[in-house]
């Protein structure tokens, strides 16, 4: 007898990650790791897929649940941008700004 296993069926033990945003002014964000920064103009956020860089203005933390990885932010957004290993320079000159 074999077994069918679906590929499609989500596992317990991994996490999702998920952007969503309501009219450019509020931002939930799941599977959220871990809020290296923010201020009102960047939130610098370690995900499962990633650092996400969210850049705008008036930016605030509306909601944060360490547990569950769920991040809500409201202000204006001007961009959304992952920052990866992949990127090579990109990304290093993005974390040397970072970190100076």
């Amino acid at each position: 007898m074999s077994q069918y296993y679906d590929s499609n069926t989500p596992k317990s033990n991994v996490v999702e990650h998920d952007v969503i945003m309501r009219g450019r002014k509020l931002l939930d964000i799941t599977g959220v790791k871990q809020v290296e920064s923010f201020d009102n103009e960047e939130f610098i956020l370690e995900t499962v897929m990633g650092f996400l860089s969210i850049r705008g203005q008036n930016l605030q933390m509306k909601n944060l649940d360490v547990e569950k990885g769920i991040v809500s932010i409201k202000g204006k957004v001007f961009d959304l941008v992952y920052v990866d290993d992949q990127s090579g320079d990109k990304a290093k000159g993005f974390f040397s700004k970072i970190f100076r």
